[in-house]
């Protein structure tokens, strides 16, 4: 026997994925979006220490490189342990198009999850700061913190976007990669590679956006962190209001695109929709009669 889905089974898969997590309670969702958040700032956090100076000993590809390696943890975690995420959540579009679920429900398990992500991240956000590790290095680790997340207030809409979109497209991909996968360590290898590719790459996730950006809101006018950062640097978009207008907003609207319609719909048409009308021509049934 195989030891992973074929991609039309996989697709199948996904429809009775959707129907579980469309109808599982308000509590569970918001306990598990929880949890999905604080996995994703695991990764997050640890890919910030990793990454703090690494670029100095081996170079910035390769920085990058080991930074996305360790971030893959995060989605690892939710696949393996249990939890919701809300960019991995696009592909239940895959059981709204196939009819299984209706599109109230949809928009309701989006909702509940991302904001309970948004919950988990801070939650992360407030006990990374309470252990004072990002004093590590002489203020190193808080200051690479800030950088990341002034960095990512001062792209362009457009840039924001694109890297949403690129960025759900790879996520959804390793999500995908896991489902296919009937053994654990099939699924932390369908994760590791798509995940290290889009963080390694500097695409743009809403969720782990939420934990990089208000960490390095906190800690930039920390005077231990000032002291590290490069001389001259601006943080004057570094606030709530530029997180959330110039990056958090496109990013997600990105997410969603590049989940919903570069992995969920294109493989719902291919495996589901034409598969499933090209049996039904084979057996002689007229699907517009249905």
């Amino acid at each position: 026997m195989s030891n992973f889905h074929s991609p039309p089974e996989t697709a199948s898969v996904f429809c009775g994925i959707s129907q579980k997590k469309a109808t599982n309670s308000t509590a569970n969702l918001i306990i598990l979006g929880i949890l999905a958040g604080v996995y994703i700032g695991f990764g997050a956090q640890l890919a910030t220490m990793i990454m703090s100076d690494l670029d100095k000993y081996l170079g910035l590809g390769f920085a990058k490189f080991i930074g996305g390696s360790v971030f893959s943890v995060g989605l690892m975690l939710v696949i393996l342990a249990g939890a919701e995420l809300f960019t991995g959540n696009s592909l239940i579009v895959i059981g709204y198009l196939n009819g299984d679920i209706k599109g109230s429900q949809l928009l309701r398990n989006w909702i509940i999850i991302y904001f309970a992500n948004f919950i988990g991240s801070i939650l992360l956000v407030y006990l990374m700061y309470a252990t004072g590790l990002w004093k590590t290095g002489a203020g190193v680790v808080g200051a690479k913190a800030v950088m990341i997340a002034n960095g990512k207030v001062n792209l362009s809409l457009g840039e924001a976007l694109a890297r949403g979109i690129l960025c759900n497209w790879m996520v959804c991909l390793a999500v995908w990669l896991a489902i296919a996968s009937k053994d654990v360590i099939g699924k932390i290898f369908g994760i590791f590679f798509p995940i290290m590719a889009f963080v390694a790459s500097g695409f743009e996730h809403s969720i782990a956006n939420m934990y990089f950006v208000p960490m390095g809101i906190i800690l930039k006018g920390q005077e231990f962190v000032q002291q590290a950062l490069p001389e001259g640097i601006d943080l004057g978009n570094l606030t709530w209001g530029s997180f959330i207008g110039a990056n958090l907003i496109p990013v997600t609207v990105g997410n969603i695109i590049g989940g919903t319609f570069f992995v969920g719909f294109l493989y719902w048409y291919i495996y589901l929709k034409t598969e499933g009308a090209s049996k039904s021509s084979e057996s002689g049934v007229n699907i517009s009669d249905k």
